[in-house]
């Protein structure tokens, strides 16, 4: 059986593409020597995992070597997932103390799981809830412009049930940027339902991916007719510009990111890898 290492020593966003390449030309992914893993990795990975299960396929990860990533991994539930998906080596990780856990934690959202239930509104609650004591204490932000980012955010995440058969997963981190010396919170919202081109493509003519994410984003474009219907993104994009922010969808074989000056990536990408559905980072910083 062929095993791939994964050679960068971040799993982010800026990695993703070189990840999904691996899980589809290797077995066994190995992982050992990756130092940094953020919330866009996490999710990519076990949407991976869920993509990989939606096809009956089963593949080994080996974990990676550190101590401090294996943690994190743990404290963002992480592993909670990644069994259901991956042969995991090893199986049960040493790790040598693990992080303590509030049940109210105003830095991070742990890995959360975006399905059809019957807790959805739980669900979209407890996101609600730390989003919002994570962008007032961190970010200083507005309380009102906060509610409404939180409600586009929400939306987000209510279109991910309503489009997908498959698990969608959300996560979010606060991180200090020391080259800016502000306070970023990451966000991350991924599922590989439907994605954008289908969705709109009972409405709309659309000849790529990326004339439908571009759609979404800034035309709010949505797959309902009546008024005020999933125009979550193209709100989400209002307060990230608003706030400086930096914002990226990925769908099918396309990227479109709207990035500050502070923020690094590339405005469109295409001829992709194809990953279903959709996979949205956000990058919110200090005011």
């Amino acid at each position: 059986m062929a095993t791939l290492k994964f050679l960068n020593v971040q799993i982010t966003e800026d990695t993703f593409e070189q990840a999904l390449h691996l899980f589809r030309e290797a077995q066994e992914i190995d992982l050992h020597d990756v130092t940094f893993i953020d919330p866009y990795g996490m999710v990519g990975l076990l949407e991976i995992g869920e993509f990989l299960k939606s096809k009956s396929i089963q593949k080994t990860i080996y974990l990676p070597k550190s101590d401090e990533v294996l943690k994190y991994l743990e404290r963002m539930d992480f592993f909670r997932f990644a069994s259901g998906y991956f042969n995991l080596k090893p199986v049960q990780p040493q790790i040598s103390e693990k992080y303590l856990r509030s049940t109210y934690s105003d830095v991070l959202l742990e890995i959360t799981p975006i399905e059809k239930s019957d807790d959805i509104h739980f669900i979209v609650g407890k996101v609600k809830g730390r989003a919002q004591a994570i962008l007032a204490k961190h970010l200083h932000y507005d309380e009102r412009a906060i509610n409404g980012f939180i409600v586009a955010l929400s939306e987000v995440c209510q279109n991910i049930i309503e489009h997908s058969e498959t698990k969608g997963f959300v996560g979010i981190q606060k991180y200090h940027f020391q080259s800016m010396n502000k306070n970023v919170v990451k966000i991350a919202v991924m599922d590989i339902g439907i994605g954008f081109r289908m969705s709109l493509s009972e409405r709309f003519s659309l000849k790529s991916d990326l004339e439908a994410i571009d759609k979404s984003l800034l035309h709010g474009a949505s797959r309902y007719t009546e008024k005020g219907r999933g125009h979550g993104l193209a709100a989400v994009r209002r307060f990230v510009n608003q706030w400086n922010g930096k914002l990226s969808i990925r769908s099918g074989t396309a990227k479109l990111s709207i990035i500050p000056a502070w923020a690094w990536g590339k405005e469109k990408e295409l001829n992709l890898s194809y990953f279903p559905g959709s996979q949205v980072n956000i990058l919110l910083p200090e005011i």
